[in-house]
């Protein structure tokens, strides 16, 4: 009798981590040492992660990590000051260090780090898996801009048609944590033109923003500016759009979905992820020497609160920021579920 081939497997070979599920036909790589990014993820040999690089180390020299599927720590999406408040105090930024993107502060600082260390690579009948850690308290830049010491565990889980994400923080500090991380996705459809890609937002609240792009605490009815917040044609619309008060299931479950003609991508955020960005601009990021083009992705964004948290947090304006207590931990997880619609 031949042996049944497993389901799962999981593959290490220099800086790739490459997990595959047979019965649904999905590949996911990712690379430890650039971002710990995951920067592939085919359902049936279609990409589903908007990815433009020839290669992981020409995605390393361009250097800004806008693509694929990065981590955003230990805060996500913009601040509207080069500082951040918690636990009652400001903790101003030293712009002198070169950490940071820009004077109005972005992404955090750990998109492009090389820090992350792979501990367990594995597959069993039911899953296959990687977990890698990031040290953020042996970094002393890192402590200089965020003096929290902690330690991040990333277990990217290839499991029954989906990738979910799983991420722990543990706070080793005397002081409470605020948690402000997240996800930036840069999904794409195969099956259709993009100004034919539908997103439904699940969510009932949405934050205006102030002229940094950060929300300045102003929050309105998701309906005052999308009339049916679950068939948003995006070509309407030039979106960088901050959401929260999410729509949940009795498991607490919110999602975000995108869709063409065939391909559909639902994004199931689990309840410590509050709040979620919809990013998909008109024109995408340029590589050096080209010419603009149309964005040709669509970013739903997990967050574990409204851009600018920690800020608004102190001032009165937002009331849901999360901290980590001394010694504790804080842990969750989103799936990404890509599927696709028969033809007939």
């Amino acid at each position: 009798m031949a042996a049944i081939e497993p389901r799962y497997a999981a593959r290490h070979a220099e800086d790739v981590i490459r997990l595959e599920d047979e019965l649904a036909q999905m590949v996911v790589s990712v690379s430890p040492s650039a971002g710990n990014i995951v920067f592939e993820l085919r359902i049936s040999g279609r990409d589903v992660l908007w990815f433009p690089y020839d290669s992981v180390d020409d995605f390393k020299t361009a250097g800004h990590g806008f693509a694929g599927l990065p981590f955003l720590g230990p805060w996500a999406n913009r601040l509207d000051e080069p500082a951040f408040y918690a636990n009652g105090r400001c903790f101003a930024f030293d712009m002198t260090l070169g950490n940071l993107r820009d004077e109005i502060p972005i992404h955090g600082l750990l998109m492009a780090t090389d820090r992350w260390r792979v501990l367990e690579v594995a597959a069993d009948d039911c899953s296959a898996w990687v977990t890698s850690r990031l040290d953020f308290f042996r970094e002393p830049l890192w402590m200089k801009q965020f003096p929290f010491a902690h330690a991040i565990d990333l277990t990217h889980r290839l499991r029954d048609g989906a990738l979910e994400v799983m991420t722990t923080i543990e706070n080793l500090s005397a002081a409470p944590m605020p948690v402000a991380i997240g996800f930036h996705p840069y999904f794409q459809l195969t099956d259709s033109d993009r100004s034919e890609w539908m997103v439904s937002i699940g969510a009932r609240r949405h934050w205006r923003l102030g002229i940094t792009k950060a929300p300045t605490g102003e929050t309105e009815a998701i309906e005052d500016i999308f009339p049916n917040p679950r068939a948003v044609r995006i070509s309407s619309y030039a979106l960088d759009h901050v959401f929260d008060d999410l729509v949940r299931d009795r498991a607490g479950t919110a999602v975000m979905s995108i869709w063409g003609r065939e391909q559909r991508i639902d994004v199931e955020l689990g309840p410590n992820f509050r709040s979620m960005v919809v990013y998909a601009p008109e024109s995408a990021p340029l590589r050096a020497g080209e010419a603009p083009r149309p964005g040709d992705f669509v970013c739903l964004e997990p967050m574990a609160g409204v851009s600018n948290a920690m800020n608004l947090g102190h001032r009165g304006l937002y009331s849901d920021l999360q901290y980590i207590p001394p010694g504790g931990t804080w842990q969750e997880s989103f799936r990404i579920r890509p599927s696709q619609r028969e033809k007939g």
